[in-house]
């Protein structure tokens, strides 16, 4: 593959993940602070339908990483794969479980106390996973110009 489709592929895959867990975040949010219970699972079940199409992207994100960058392990680049590495975790032990565990809870109407535990948890963990992914981004973008500026130089 091109080296230029897989640094798009790589940019289009960090940007819907971004994208994805910011609308994830935010529709959580409004809906838990305005929306009836009704609403609430509503949005619940809509972000377990969307899970999987995050999921495609972090992983793209992470394997156009290791293919464009396969010898890059300092600096950061280093950081860049740390980040996504405690992304990937935070969103397998923490994320996913919490989502299908609300969407269901909700769906039964179950707003009880351990409920929102666990939805202030999910929250800590996508504002977690979206300011690792964002840190990650911001940095791609910065490498990208030093490394226009070297080969303009």
């Amino acid at each position: 593959m091109k080296t230029k489709t897989l640094k798009n592929i790589h940019k289009v895959a960090a940007i819907l993940a971004f994208l994805l867990i910011t609308s994830f975040l935010t529709s959580t949010i409004i809906a838990d602070l305005l929306a009836t219970p009704e609403k609430i699972a509503q949005v619940k079940n809509t972000i377990l339908m969307f899970i999987p199409i995050l999921i495609l992207a972090m992983m793209a994100t992470g394997l156009s990483a290791k293919k464009l960058y396969p010898s890059a392990v300092t600096g950061k680049f280093k950081l860049k794969q740390t980040r996504l590495k405690v992304a990937a975790i935070n969103g397998t032990l923490i994320l996913l479980p919490a989502a299908i565990v609300l969407a269901k809870w909700s769906a039964l109407g179950q707003f009880d106390g351990l409920y929102w535990t666990v939805q202030i948890l999910e929250v800590i963990a996508g504002m977690t996973n979206l300011t690792m992914i964002g840190l990650n981004i911001r940095d791609g973008i910065r490498l990208g110009v030093k490394a226009k500026k070297r080969t303009v130089s």
